[in-house]
């Protein structure tokens, strides 16, 4: 093994150093080809990003919105300026802001409270012409009656307006893309057959067609839903003047991260960038050992950017920091490779620059090999995880460090070989002052360093059995945004903001054709829709949405229960079956598209019941939440567990959070056994790759367990950091533990060769450890919380890997004598 890695250093010395120009040439060739590809770069923020096409519960959720025509809306809360909700001026400027927002060509209408139909209102005016119910606009309308109805309406309040009728929304229902949804809709049937019985090779290349299609359609998608966003906040901005306006809505969310992430890669790039530069300056003070590791970052992430546009990989609110790490990874193995080669130009200023950059490959390229498999070890485990944006991730964050390593062995000593070799860099003595006292820590304090990091670790455990996965969605951005703004004002106001469907299937129930005998003129045939309403039924219905309804986490509930709640009101009774049959058959048909439609399939023999939930509540527990629902609506409620069915955003959002536990156990479990794998391979020895192991796993134990005792919960980024902390750590062990054996060979005293390490090695821990957490700290400038979570929390991960490497690993090693016996003088 050793004569072949000779080999394959002479090979290097022959064909890069002995080349260098050459080596260099090529290299920008292939820069020049991948950036090309660059361009095909891709952002997506939508919901997409985060569920699996397989998922049960996302194919019934598309299946249930094309049943009841859901489609994509935005919501505008307008809040006068201390006027009257319902004052002429502001109904005026309500309808100003309407017609303006209807102009744009992708909105099909705009629901507002001018727009609405005032039920009890018509009643209490006795208008009887149901055809023709009067609004807002209709002229001698009653504003005190209609604004008692608002005030007390099952359908308005809590919705339309809020319950002290100070602000109210604006619902911009968008036009539905036909050409999507087809794709869509074959796209479904095609996955429910994948998973059950298998495609057929050409099912299987329409499959990967449609997948093309459909991803270059909502690319167009996004484009022109953000123009539309654009249209709607110049407007909003006309009228702000009048009313506190806030724009919501899941299409703005998606959009609005977009533009989160790509001042995330502009803000996380350029800031890491002008650290490193500054950390370059100070730390070696040769421009050469500023330019060179600064080329080798850049191009790194010029490379991986044209290698994502390649395989068509997009980056999501999970990858927004792909820049930074990039960065940061490859800086840690070039600052590795200056720090040994100016160790060497130290040891004998004599040597030729070839020789010295020979000597550096040759010694730092086998650890820097396993630090870099080990963090892609760290990385890869999030494959995984069950959830899409993160295995891509994983996916992403390997191939980059493979990238960051080629890149830096083949650019880095093509360029040192081009320039002149210069006088050793002079060591600062604080540095080493400051490193030192670990090491006399170590020698006198042995045992009491590892009773404390035993205590750190029973402590962490407690810390670790109070992490949760719930979390507020709302709390995921900061209090300047919009879109926290915008969820709060409706979360606190307008009812709810995450929405939960409810769907109840009725057993099918003969219908007594003779009940309706005597009105058989009425109504068309036996088959007409009149007839599915029945008593039974409707009461089932008013059970439902009433338990709904009581549940304290949910702020508003809409289904036909609403409307009938309403007519029941007004005549002080019931309606029989009859009665129920006229009311529909008399109703005009836009407001069966708005109240019976959304909320009934006669042909599915279902009902629909839509619950938004208070997102905000700090008690909310969605788990919790939809297990109770399931309970109560068979053991309350009396229905059989396969008559209902939950679905939605909460449902898929809660399937996320709840598959968390379960991928952090696993990327854990999944990278610590391969991490004791390579420190097997690579140290040859279980009891030093068991002794390698224990400060790897303290830092990541530290942090889940200061998550847990600061209430901090897993989210789709916090999820990530443990796997990627162990990863990224263990680099600074295994340098320090090559370099442990070498100083060990050379003088058999593990003390001497610990305080050799710490004057050595640890010197370039020190300072990858310092680019690393100062890197990761600058994603505190996010506007998504957990991304700045993901930054600090790494951050500290690797201080406490730092400390752990220079503390207990050393203690470790001195204790248990991995090396075999000493040799004193």
């Amino acid at each position: 093994m050793k004569k072949l890695f000779l080999k394959g250093i002479d090979l290097f010395d022959r064909l890069i150093l002995g080349h260098p120009l050459i080596t260099i040439i090529c290299f920008l060739c292939f820069i020049a080809f991948v950036s090309y590809h660059a361009r095909d770069f891709k952002i997506d923020a939508s919901a997409e990003t985060l569920l699996n096409e397989s998922d049960k519960d996302l194919l019934y959720w598309r299946e249930i919105s094309k049943r009841y025509g859901i489609k994509d809306f935005l919501v505008i809360t307008y809040k006068p300026y201390n006027r009257d909700l319902f004052s002429q001026e502001v109904l005026k400027d309500i309808a100003s802001l309407r017609d303006e927002i209807k102009k744009i060509s992708r909105v099909e209408t705009v629901i507002t409270i001018l727009d609405v139909p005032l039920i009890e209102t018509a009643i209490r005016m006795k208008i009887k012409d149901l055809r023709n119910l009067p609004t807002l606009l209709t002229p001698g309308i009653d504003i005190k009656l209609a604004k008692e109805e608002f005030r007390t309406s099952p359908l308005y309040k809590n919705l339309l307006v809020s319950p002290d009728l100070n602000a109210t929304a604006l619902e911009i229902i968008l036009k539905r893309d036909e050409e999507y949804e087809r794709l869509m809709d074959r796209r479904d049937q095609l996955v429910k057959k994948k998973y059950s019985v298998g495609l057929t090779e050409e099912e299987e290349r329409e499959y990967e067609m449609l997948k093309k299609k459909i991803r270059a359609h909502l690319d167009k998608i996004r484009e022109l839903r953000h123009e539309d966003i654009v249209k709607i906040r110049s407007i909003m901005d006309k009228h702000r003047k009048n009313a506190q306006l806030f724009l919501g809505g899941i299409p703005m969310i998606a959009n609005d991260l977009v533009m989160f992430i790509k001042n995330d890669l502009k803000v996380f790039g350029i800031g890491v960038f002008i650290f490193m530069l500054l950390t370059l300056t100070f730390t070696f003070r040769k421009p050469r050992w500023v330019i060179l590791p600064m080329l080798c970052c850049g191009f790194g992430v010029i490379t991986m950017m044209g290698i994502l546009g390649i395989f068509d990989w997009e980056v999501t609110v999970i990858s927004s920091n792909f820049v930074s790490l990039q960065l940061i990874l490859t800086m840690a193995i070039a600052i590795h490779l200056i720090v040994r080669y100016e160790e060497f130009n130290s040891e004998d200023p004599s040597l030729p620059n070839r020789i010295l950059i020979r000597n550096t490959i040759q010694d730092k390229f086998i650890p820097c090999l396993y630090t870099t498999l080990t963090t892609i070890v760290g990385f890869s485990s999030l494959l995984l995880c069950d959830i899409k944006p993160v295995r891509t991730f994983g996916w992403m964050m390997s191939v980059g460090l493979v990238i960051s390593l080629l890149l830096t062995f083949i650019f880095f000593p093509a360029e040192v070989m081009l320039l002149k070799k210069t006088l050793p860099l002079k060591k600062r003595k604080t540095h080493f002052a400051f490193l030192s006292i670990f090491a006399k820590l170590v020698e006198k304090n042995k045992k009491a360093i590892i009773a404390i990091s035993i205590l750190v670790f029973i402590a962490s455990g407690i810390g670790i059995s109070r992490l949760e996965v719930e979390n507020c969605f709302i709390d995921y951005f900061k209090h300047t945004t919009e879109i926290y703004k915008g969820l709060k004002f409706i979360d606190r106001n307008l009812g709810g903001t995450t929405p939960l469907d409810v769907i109840v299937e009725f057993e099918e129930k003969k219908i007594e054709e003779d009940e309706f005998e005597e009105f058989e003129d009425e109504f068309e045939s036996p088959q007409e829709k009149a007839y599915w309403f029945t008593y039974d039924k409707m009461e089932l219905i008013k059970k439902v949405h009433d338990y709904l309804d009581s549940l304290p986490q949910i702020g508003k509930v809409l289904s036909l229960a609403t409307f009938l709640k309403i007519i029941e009101k007004l005549k002080g009774r019931p309606l029989d079956n009859f009665e129920l049959a006229l009311l529909y058959k008399k109703l005009p048909p836009k407001f069966k598209e708005t109240i019976i439609k959304p909320f009934i399939s006669v042909e599915q023999n279902e009902a629909r019941f839509v619950a938004r939930i208070i997102d905000s509540d700090k008690n909310l527990r969605r788990n919790a939440l939809l297990n109770k629902i399931r309970h109560d609506l068979v053991q309350k409620i009396g229905l059989k567990k396969d008559q209902f069915h939950l679905a939605g955003v909460l449902v898929l959002y809660n399937n996320i959070l709840q598959s968390l536990f379960r991928s952090q156990i696993l990327t854990l479990g999944f990278t610590a056994f391969l991490l004791m794998l390579m420190f097997l391979v690579l140290f040859r020895s279980l009891k030093l790759a068991l002794l390698a192991i224990f400060p790897n796993i303290l830092p990541v134990i530290f942090i889940l367990g200061f998550m847990g005792w600061m209430g901090i919960h897993l989210d789709v980024m916090t999820i990530t950091i443990a796997a990627i902390s162990m990863g990224i750590a263990v680099d600074d062990t295994i340098h320090y533990i090559h370099r442990f054996q070498q100083e060990f060979s050379n003088y058999r005293d593990y003390i001497q060769a610990m305080y050799r390490c710490h004057s050595t090695v640890a010197y370039a821990m020190f300072y990858t450890t310092l680019v690393i957490t100062v890197g990761f700290s600058i994603l505190i400038f996010s506007n998504f919380i957990p991304t700045i979570y993901f930054g600090i929390l790494t951050g500290l991960a690797m201080i406490v890997a730092l400390i752990a490497d220079l503390s207990l690993l050393p203690a470790l090693i001195i204790i248990f004598k991995p090396f075999g016996p000493e040799k004193r003088n």
